[in-house]
């Protein structure tokens, strides 16, 4: 090889690859962003949920006793 063909390539690589290494590194972090915000929105929808489902259970019982034919 030519010492201006390796030239070229030590200069060229770092210029084409930081763009691409910047643009993961963006995707990454939305990912992990998002992640991140799904994991804190099931911790907030599991508190209270053995309450909501007791209530619900407490009024599935009262509607099969008010309708007990349905049985």
């Amino acid at each position: 090889m030519q010492w201006e063909l390796i030239v070229a390539l030590v200069l060229a690589i770092p210029i084409i690859l930081f763009p691409v290494a910047y643009v993961w590194y963006i995707n990454i972090g939305g990912i992990v962003a998002a992640v991140k915000e799904a994991r804190g929105r099931r911790v907030t929808q599991g508190k209270g949920s053995l309450e909501k489902e007791m209530e619900y259970n407490t009024a599935l019982n009262e509607a099969i006793k008010r309708y007990p034919w349905d049985n």
